[in-house]
């Protein structure tokens, strides 16, 4: 009897060691997985700052805080479950179901790349159908905005996410995307408010009671930033076409052969192969929402037209 009680305290204290053990790599899992998606953690930050500019500055901080707030509830309430299942009943649809993410990116993308051009050509405004709103109504439209492509965007994060800890123990599955959720959430949108009141930064520093040359680089951020935001917007969009072509051609075996082979190519440069592929998807994901438009398009004028 006593010799059974004793193997039962030394089965209790090696599955402790263990589980000790296992969740010791939990940080090392997080930085793994958090350098993964770094791409994605960059493209979410150029896009989201197009979804303030031209509201009442006021208003920055609180919207950024609706998108991120949303973005974090949809990872941990949503995405992370949703992982988490399909990953133990179903893992074949993972992937079928990021490339359909993936197809809306590029659309998007392609619909803001087009709205672009198509500006200067329109110049008849009794063309233009004027759609009024309210400044509440358009600060709920950039809202849902972000948030539509903020999930795509999260739901790759998470996937790799489970990527990376995939035949480890359910706990430190959870643990690490739970966390990865967190940080990024809070690192995108911290940086994100910084970004959109670097302005008013800037004009505070630009006052008297600084010195010359603070007040010199107070006036400077004023005039930077909002070249900088129509340029991150601009960075943004094609980062949408970029993610998105690249989330379908590593669905599909032979595009991401092709992919695989250009970075074999390029191997000894990184930086010329890393612009060589995002080059190669942006251009595909223009196409792709191209063809996306026009069936989008085709399919508007053949259903009827409930208004």
């Amino acid at each position: 009897m006593p010799s059974g009680f004793f193997a039962l305290l030394d089965d209790i204290s090696a599955l402790v060691k263990t589980s000790a053990a296992s969740l010791d790599d939990v940080p090392t899992q997080i930085a793994k997985t958090t350098g993964k998606v770094s791409g994605i953690v960059i493209d979410d930050t150029a896009v989201t700052p197009k979804y303030v500019v031209g509201l009442d500055p006021s208003r920055e901080l609180s919207i950024i805080y609706q998108i991120a707030k949303k973005s974090l509830i949809n990872k941990i309430l949503i995405l992370s479950p949703a992982a988490l299942l399909l990953g133990y009943f179903a893992p074949w649809a993972i992937t079928p179901i990021l490339m359909v993410g993936g197809a809306y990116l590029c659309f998007e993308g392609y619909e803001k790349v087009h709205s672009l051009f198509s500006k200067s050509h329109n110049t008849d405004p009794e063309q233009e159908e004027t759609k009024v709103i309210t400044p509440e109504q358009l600060e709920q439209e950039r809202v849902n905005g972000a948030v539509r492509t903020d999930i795509i965007l999260s739901a790759e994060i998470i996937a790799i996410a489970y990527s990376q800890v995939t035949g480890q123990s359910i706990v430190n599955q959870i643990v690490v995307m739970l966390a990865v959720a967190v940080f990024i959430t809070v690192a995108v949108y911290g940086f994100v408010a910084l970004l959109v009141k670097a302005d008013d930064i800037g004009l505070s520093l630009s006052r008297d009671k600084y010195s010359p040359a603070m007040q010199k680089f107070g006036r400077g951020i004023v005039k930077f930033m909002p070249h900088f935001l129509q340029l991150l917007g601009y960075i943004g969009t094609a980062a949408m076409l970029w993610v998105g072509a690249e989330i379908i051609a590593h669905g599909i075996p032979f595009t991401s052969h092709l992919l695989h082979i250009l970075e074999e190519y390029l191997v000894k440069i990184p930086i010329l192969a890393w612009f060589a592929k995002a080059l190669a998807c942006g251009i595909a994901g223009l196409m792709l929402g191209f063809i996306i438009d026009k069936i989008v398009a085709l399919v508007k004028k053949i259903l009827p037209n409930k208004k």
